[in-house]
């Protein structure tokens, strides 16, 4: 079975992930909490991206699989941020991320071909208001993501998935009734927004072999929001 490293994972699409490989693989949680896993088969490791250094020897010498979940949805006027927003986003969604690829490059290099997932956004490619400094700061993932490809071609494979709004407990102010689910469900050209299993889904698919061949490629998981024009 491969050694599969999720940061984050006790909720939302990392939750759904570890509930799609825990009989299939070695999984390991990196994160706050573990309320949602103690019957899961699982390890958990206590770990807070903002605050501690991920100790890569509580991790196996050989990690086959990544995918870093924390983020952020900062969604307002760019004349009302403040620069310490931009930053904040930064932080998380973009330099811890990069500390813990850094952490475990001896880790995922020792693997026969390892695979890291990363997340970003579909405001990215499209260009939408209030989303400046979420966009910023994925936007500077896939830019990372591609290189970081190019580098350790063939040992590691980097994709990145660029969802639109998904039901997690990040997006729950967005969707906290029916009235807002169904305006967010009437702008995807699939009339539904998205669910953590849609996302974990790809996500499996590319930790797993029969994405072999696939690597540095951004796949918008985002009911066709990002390159569909349907009638109302």
């Amino acid at each position: 079975m491969k050694n599969i490293v999720l940061i984050g994972g006790s909720y939302g699409i990392g939750l759904e992930l570890t509930k799609v490989l825990q009989n299939s693989h070695n999984v390991y949680v990196a994160s706050r909490t573990n309320e949602n896993l103690s019957n899961l088969n699982v390890t958990h490791i206590p770990f807070d991206v903002l605050c501690d250094t991920l100790d890569a020897s509580l991790l196996p010498d050989v990690i086959d699989g990544l995918v870093y979940f924390p983020g952020s949805i900062n969604l307002r006027p760019f004349r009302g941020l403040k620069s310490e927003t931009f930053e904040s986003d930064m932080q998380i969604n973009f330099f811890s991320m990069v500390k813990v690829i850094q952490t475990l490059l001896p880790q995922l290099t020792a693997s026969q071909q390892s695979s890291i997932i990363l997340y970003s956004t579909v405001a990215v490619k499209m260009g939408m208001p209030f989303h400046t400094s979420v966009a910023a700061s994925k936007g500077a993932i896939e830019g990372f993501a591609k290189s970081l490809a190019a580098e350790y071609a063939p040992k590691i494979r980097v994709n990145v998935i660029a969802p639109s709004l998904t039901d997690t407990p990040l997006a729950e102010k967005f969707l906290s009734n029916d009235e807002k689910k169904e305006k967010t469900a009437l702008r995807h050209p699939l009339k539904r927004f998205g669910t953590p299993n849609d996302i974990a889904q790809m996500t499996n698919f590319l930790l797993n072999e029969n994405s072999s061949w696939i690597s540095g490629q951004i796949f918008h998981v985002d009911g066709g929001m990002s390159s569909l024009l349907t009638n109302a």
